[in-house]
């Protein structure tokens, strides 16, 4: 990663720009992608006037809310038919709808969020279109959610400038850290429907 960094450093501003947009996008298409460390570079590069900071917000927030809307639209199309074939390992088929019920009620809440649960958020915003969330509502909060965070990454990697690297790890065990709380919260969120289930039919025997 280090090294393909480095490369970037030494290209023109504008595919510095280019390859911003576009990893940005991918790393909302094929989680988990390093996109939040080249942020972090680019800020760097900001820093030391390799590139302008603003520009550099503007484009990762911009790819990052096309990847969102890339898989917004891909659960909206195609989700119903990738769950059936169990494309989504870790969510048992028959969870899927209460999942989809969590979202129905929380989901403009988690989409806000989004951009903060680092390895998630292709999870998220595919099942934001799953469940049928408004778009433009939701693209809007995606793009707020995205601005804010990479709007902070940017601003540690031009504060850091040259020792932009010492924040990889902590970026690192943050998205382990968001990734666990996430799966907690599911976890907990499947046994309380169970428990409500199992108490509603002990009531009603």
């Amino acid at each position: 990663m280090e090294s393909f960094i480095h490369f970037l450093s030494q290209l023109n501003p504008l595919w510095i720009y280019v390859a911003i947009a576009s990893i940005a996008f991918i790393e909302n298409i094929f989680p988990p992608f390093p996109s939040d460390v080249i942020v972090v570079a680019a800020g760097s590069m900001a820093g030391l006037g390799r590139v302008d900071f603003f520009t550099a917000l503007v484009l990762a927030t911009a790819g990052s809310t096309a990847g969102f809307l890339t898989m917004y639209k891909i659960g909206d199309w195609f989700g119903v038919k990738i769950l059936e074939q169990g494309k989504i390992k870790f969510i048992p088929i028959d969870k899927v709808h209460l999942v989809e019920g969590w979202f129905k009620k929380h989901g403009y809440l988690i989409v806000v969020v989004n951009r903060f649960l680092a390895g998630t958020r292709a999870v998220v915003s595919f099942f934001a279109g799953l469940s049928e969330l408004s778009l433009w509502k939701s693209l809007v909060l995606s793009a707020t959610s995205a601005l804010a965070w990479n709007f902070l990454l940017l601003y540690l990697g031009r504060e850091l400038g040259e020792n932009w690297r010492s924040i990889s790890s902590y970026l690192e065990s943050y998205g382990i850290g968001m990734s666990i709380a996430l799966g907690l919260a599911l976890v907990f969120y499947f046994a309380y429907k169970r428990f409500r289930k199992k108490t509603a039919a002990d009531s009603a025997s």
